[in-house]
């Protein structure tokens, strides 16, 4: 075993007794967890500034790995995640976004990561892993992608039209109020604006579906006008794999009222909600996908006044 490789994997030991003793109603130290790990798996390491940083990165930052975390993986709260896989999860992240890039470069996160996932979890662990972190890097931009070659595919390349499917409902809310026209926008924590959505359940038509969502999401009524168009994108799923999803959005109209975000869709990703006037939404940062999807809401509602 490499000596980084232990190093992680004390920290991955100490933050497992540490999450599972938190989860449990227990009050523990953290470092106190860690000291004892380190007499007994690596007291001759001199990588302890290493691991000591490490640790404090996840713990300190613990709240904010876990919401990027949800969304990156938004159909598996953080709770329903195994506690060696979110722990592995969480370092990964604390590395990727807060590491020294010289001495950890994004990839070498990653693949670190995988491969405590492969020793320490589940079967489709590294698969999810590598999911997650693969999501949030690309989003990230993808740094230093070019520095090496492209590693291997290792789960297959199956073709979209062979993904399960997942269906979701998404929706341009505008409201019009002394003569101005306001979009209704939600923003995520990384650090963009975008379109309230949600995934259909049970037998929801798509424009039921986005009442619901809408309701939960921006805590106003909304009555749907016509449809804008589509989006497909692929993602992760810790259960079936790779998965393709489908969003279709439409136009809405709601009352010009206070916007309100559920305490559950914060921890789904969202810490924000706002009405915008048309002119100051130029300058807002969208997701690219979307971009056609509120160009063709505003060209609608310019047509109608």
């Amino acid at each position: 075993m490499s000596h980084r490789h232990l190093s992680r994997s004390v920290v991955l030991q100490t933050l497992f007794e540490w999450d599972f003793d938190i989860s449990n109603g227990k009050s523990v130290d953290a470092y106190e967890v860690f000291g004892r790990q380190v007499e007994e798996f690596a007291p001759e390491s001199k990588d302890r500034p290493f691991m000591n940083n490490l640790l404090k990165n996840v713990v300190d930052k613990k709240n904010d790995l876990d919401n990027i975390i949800v969304k990156a993986a938004p159909d598996w709260p953080i709770e329903k995640i195994s506690i060696v896989d979110r722990n592995i999860l969480r370092m990964g992240l604390a590395e990727l976004l807060f590491a020294d890039r010289g001495e950890v470069p994004p990839k070498v996160a990653i693949n670190e990561a995988i491969e405590l996932a492969k020793s320490y979890g589940g079967e489709t662990s590294g698969r999810f892993v590598n999911g997650v972190l693969g999501a949030v890097y690309r989003e990230m931009g993808e740094p230093g992608k070019d520095d090496q070659p492209k590693p291997k595919k290792k789960y297959g390349n199956v073709p979209d039209s062979e993904l399960p499917l997942e269906k979701l409902a998404g929706a341009v809310v505008y409201a019009k109020e002394n003569g101005e026209t306001y979009l209704a926008l939600v923003h995520d924590i990384f650090g963009h604006w975008t379109l309230t959505k949600g995934k259909l359940e049970g037998e929801e038509t798509e424009e039921a579906a986005l009442v619901r969502e809408a309701e939960e999401e921006l805590g106003v009524p909304i009555v749907v006008k016509e449809k804008l168009g589509e989006n497909s994108y692929t993602t992760f799923h810790p259960e079936k794999g790779k998965i393709k999803k489908q969003v279709t959005y439409f136009l809405a109209e709601a009352p010009y009222q206070e916007l309100t975000l559920e305490k559950k869709e914060e921890k789904g990703g969202l810490d924000d909600v706002r009405w915008f006037r048309l002119a100051d939404i130029l300058g807002l940062n969208f997701y690219d996908d979307i971009l056609p999807i509120v160009t063709k809401a505003l060209q609608i509602l310019a047509q109608t006044g």
